[in-house]
């Protein structure tokens, strides 16, 4: 008799526990949804403007993707890694209710040259938006980005039909129309953070204090900057690389289009672990590890099946999704070619993508930045080299290399989150929580 009533105990609790990993998953749900259309719509505003200028022909593509490459590597990636530091910060400070604390072909290289000029302005833009996405996204505030993001996409189709068809701009319309896009996101949300009564709690004046934050900032922000840098730079890194190989236009125009497919897919897992970055920060700073935990088990549940859909719609489309970004049937034949590493990159993007997230709920971001330089920097490319120059297997080569990174990379972030105690993860959150309020407090009084 009481072996039946405990089995009927145990399996009781198994339904509270899958109840409450149920729970997790809608709350979530409802954070990473609007925020993979907000990160969705801030990926379309270059992809749509490299689909324009694909069209133009394969210079046109090749010399754009070199100069986007170059942008990335030189400023929107460090802007990206830095920003990411609030979702530490800011995450840990709201759960805990402290509200205030918040050598290329020629031809490639001068078209190249002569785009990237005018994305300088897009750079300042996305200096200024990435503080705001992150303000709004640890408040779990998704409605203000989503319509932001909304207006501003619909902004930019016309826009940059316009800038490269209808002006003579060609290509550098699209750097134009990108800038004047991203401008507009950022005014849109700066407007609302100022004026919105939501914001009154979080909206803090400003006062010594940034100042004396800053150092405990930069403690965040710039192993964050090198996490987000290390991998962002080994995919740029392909592209370049793809500029030396026999027929660098084809080359280059095909790993492009695979890495914007790829990078705009890399939305869903990018708003995945937004949303767990926002769930497992609050969780640690309200002193909840038990929270943070199921957390992590939730939304790796929302990521494998979301890279079962998404691998097989792109093996499904391999055949058509090629003609979205050219016309030449060399071009599409290739990518369809590069599809089955499509999809094992979908796989491995949108696992390490969504336990990088938990990376930074928790502050790992130094961990974070070692991780990749292992994978990618010691195994990534230069086994993407070795195959693509040594073995000839060119683009495709590249390709698996840095493939070979991710996986890595997915290996061992998954390692580090089995491995982790969050009882530990939850008291070092509040500690330091405590100290910074406490030493806030002294500088008020004195």
């Amino acid at each position: 008799m009481e072996s039946v009533e405990e089995g009927l105990l145990l399996k009781e609790r198994e339904l509270v526990k899958w109840g409450v990993i149920w729970e997790e998953v809608k709350e979530i749900g409802y954070l990473a949804g609007p925020m993979i259309i907000v990160t969705l719509s801030q990926y379309f505003l270059q992809t749509i403007s490299l689909m324009m200028v694909g069209h133009l022909g394969e210079l046109a593509l090749s010399s754009t993707s070199i100069a986007i490459s170059i942008a990335g590597v030189t400023g929107l990636s460090l802007l990206l890694g830095m920003g990411t530091a609030l979702e530490t910060l800011c995450g840990q400070a709201f759960g805990a209710k402290q509200y205030q604390r918040l050598g290329q072909d020629p031809q490639i290289s001068h078209e190249a040259g002569k785009f990237i000029k005018w994305m300088i302005p897009a750079l300042f833009a996305y200096a200024n938006l990435q503080p705001l996405i992150r303000y709004f996204l640890m408040q779990s505030m998704i409605v203000p980005m989503l319509i932001s993001s909304c207006i501003t996409i619909c902004f930019h189709i016309p826009l940059s039909w316009v800038l490269v068809f209808s002006s003579g701009l060609g290509n550098i319309g699209a750097a134009v129309a990108f800038g004047l896009s991203m401008w507009l996101n950022v005014i849109i949300l700066a407007s609302y953070m100022k004026l919105s009564p939501a914001c009154a709690k979080t909206r803090a004046p400003v006062s010594w204090e940034v100042v004396n934050g800053m150092r405990e900032f930069f403690q965040f922000a710039i192993p964050s900057a090198v996490m987000i840098c290390l991998e962002w730079w080994s995919f740029e890194l392909l592209i370049l690389l793809s500029g030396l190989l026999p027929n660098p236009q084809l080359e280059t125009s095909v790993l492009s289009i695979c890495l914007n497919t790829i990078s705009t897919l890399y939305a869903i897992p990018f708003g995945l672990s937004g949303a767990v970055s926002t769930r497992v920060s609050n969780q640690l700073g309200a002193g909840n590890p038990l929270g943070a935990r199921v957390s992590v088990i939730s939304v790796m549940l929302l990521a494998a099946t979301e890279t079962i859909l998404v691998s097989a719609a792109v093996f499904a489309s391999r055949n058509v999704f090629g003609y979205i970004f050219s016309n030449e049937k060399e071009v599409v034949d290739y990518v369809a070619k590069m599809a089955p590493l499509l999809c094992l990159s979908v796989i491995t993007d949108s696992l390490q993508g969504t336990l990088s997230g938990v990376a930074r709920g928790c502050g790992w971001q130094h961990i974070g930045a070692y991780v990749n330089l292992a994978s990618f920097y010691l195994c990534g490319i230069p086994i993407a080299a070795s195959l693509a120059f040594w073995l000839n297997f060119r683009g495709k080569g590249l390709w698996m290399g840095i493939l070979s990174g991710a996986a890595l990379q997915t290996i061992l972030l998954s390692v580090i989150t089995c491995c982790t105690n969050w009882e530990k993860q939850a008291a070092m959150a509040r500690e330091r929580l405590h100290a910074d309020e406490k030493s806030s407090v002294d500088n008020v009084l004195s």
